[in-house]
């Protein structure tokens, strides 16, 4: 199988901005928002977490034809990118792709 490596590098690199995004959100701006009555934080952070979440989706739907990927390991990825530290954990399974 030939993989296409430019993309799944930069899905990799998309996933763990998304997963970085999300731990800014839930870890600083959040408690900016309610300790420091600065809900201008979570607008700010949500909305950039919010595109890079769909940006990741939609790559991994692009990634089952391109890379190629599973269908099933696009899906972890998706659910991944739901639960704070999963995008994490999911670079794994994809760093191990990109060295086969």
């Amino acid at each position: 199988m030939d993989i296409n490596r430019p993309f799944l590098r930069r899905l990799r690199m998309l996933s763990l901005a998304e997963g970085i995004s999300t731990l800014v959100l839930f870890f600083i701006a959040m408690p900016l928002k309610y300790v420091a009555d600065m809900p201008q934080a979570v607008r700010v952070v949500g909305s950039l977490h919010g595109f890079l979440f769909v940006c990741l989706v939609i790559a991994l739907v692009m990634a089952i034809k391109k890379v190629p990927i599973s269908e099933s390991l696009a899906m972890q990825g998706i659910v991944a990118a739901i639960v704070p530290f999963g995008p994490f954990r999911f670079d794994r399974r994809l760093r191990e792709l990109e060295s086969n």
